[in-house]
């Protein structure tokens, strides 16, 4: 009998304990994140070959400014009739609380060779989930 209450009360200290640690996690993942986006410049630079030119500001970090690129490049896959893009390079500077970026993309109707390539529809959609804005 007392090992099940002992059992009983472990199970109840885990319960109480999990629950805890998912309550912080999710105050901190919410935060004070606030970014106010730039705009985007779309210049096409040969062929395929397509650079984003973004800012923001309030940006937590340079992962912020490279998925705001990310969805750019996205949605001008999407809108150019094409379903893949590739990542090429980001170039990133910061001044002050606004970030600046410029990431070039391959655009293409069939999935790129390469390690970072997207699938631009689903990117599009968790973009806007995440409600990062697009061209």
């Amino acid at each position: 009998m007392r090992h099940a209450l002992t059992i009983a009360a472990l199970t109840t200290a885990l319960a109480a304990l999990s629950g805890c640690v998912a309550e912080g996690q999710g105050d901190v993942a919410q935060g004070d994140f606030s970014p106010s986006y730039q705009g985007i410049q779309t210049v096409l630079l040969d062929g395929d070959l397509v650079s984003f030119r973004v800012a923001m500001q309030g940006a937590r970090e340079q992962d912020d400014l490279e998925a705001y690129a990310r969805c750019a490049a996205a949605q001008y896959a999407l809108i150019r009739g094409a379903g893949f893009v590739r990542h090429v390079r980001t170039a990133v500077a910061q001044d002050g609380n606004t970030w600046r970026g410029d990431a070039v993309y391959t655009v293409s109707a069939a999935l790129p060779k390469g390690f970072k390539t997207i699938d631009a529809e689903v990117t599009v959609r968790d973009c806007g989930e995440q409600g990062i804005p697009t061209v």
